[in-house]
């Protein structure tokens, strides 16, 4: 899910303060040149730049998806709802609350998230990572949408934070896989996200948001509780708690869906 977080400046605090973006547009392995340079200006080791960026070329099919991702919430709540959150899914989510108990209940002590808000994230974003969390290269998609002029200062920050997420050790490049935005990991996170709010969890030594179900619900607890959300306290529309998810999703309707599927998890 593309969650609009970031702001330009992100492009400079990932670049160690240059001043100087790539410009977008224009030959692609010019602009790719000058963010291979931009990336080794923030700390990413040229060997890293070279495994990523050597021969990448840009995907037709990922302008394709961004043009279209614009109408993804059209639909009212009612719609949007009664899509995502069914009996199958609030089966599989009150199950996993189960086997998962002990977990979510440190999780929750550390952040003071609620576990039905987590797991319905969760639910929502993969399926409880049964689902599909993307399987497309993110440099090369992140390499794509910051070439292009629509949105380039946001997806270069994203490109530059996904350079570093291989550098820190986090992932292997090979399994640096994602969405259509480059959104990673069983709760989808963008790479700034991943960068700025990951948790080493399960104590290995990385944050790994794909196979960590640990790390996934940590991490996810970290972004809510940075952002504000409060435990014991509502999350309906109009709250602290509903604006504290707005770092999670713009979107109203989305919202509206955590907190609903929350609900339905506690037997509400």
């Amino acid at each position: 899910m593309l969650r609009p977080l970031l702001a330009a400046a992100v492009v400079l605090s990932l670049a160690g303060g240059s001043a100087q973006a790539a410009r977008c547009g224009g030959d692609f392995n010019t602009f790719v040149a000058t963010m291979t340079q931009e990336a080794q200006a923030a700390g990413v080791s040229a060997s890293v730049t070279s495994a990523a960026l050597s021969g990448v070329t840009p995907d037709p099919a990922v302008l394709a998806f961004d043009r279209r991702q614009r109408y993804t919430f059209n639909k009212t709540f009612e719609q949007y709802v009664s899509t995502r959150v069914g009996p199958g899914r609030i089966n599989g989510g009150r199950a996993l609350l189960q086997r998962h108990a002990a977990l979510l209940s440190r999780v929750e002590q550390k952040f003071g998230v609620p576990r039905y808000i987590l797991v319905a994230i969760w639910g929502l974003e993969s399926d409880f990572g049964k689902g599909d969390i993307g399987k497309m290269p993110v440099v090369r998609t992140l390499a794509t949408l910051a070439h292009d002029c629509r949105r380039t200062d946001l997806f270069q920050g994203e490109l530059l934070a996904a350079l570093k997420i291989v550098q820190r050790g986090d992932l292997p490049l090979r399994d640096l896989v994602g969405a259509f935005a480059g959104e990673i990991g069983q709760t989808q996170f963008l790479p700034s996200s991943y960068i700025k709010y990951g948790v080493d969890f399960d104590g290995d030594g990385h944050v790994d948001l794909r196979h960590s179900i640990p790390d996934v619900l940590a991490s996810t607890a970290n972004l809510l509780h940075v952002s504000g959300f409060k435990m014991g306290q509502p999350y309906s529309e109009g709250t602290p708690n509903f604006e504290a998810m707005r770092e999670w999703n713009r979107a109203v309707v989305y919202r509206k869906t955590i907190g609903y599927f929350a609900d339905r998890l506690m037997g509400q």
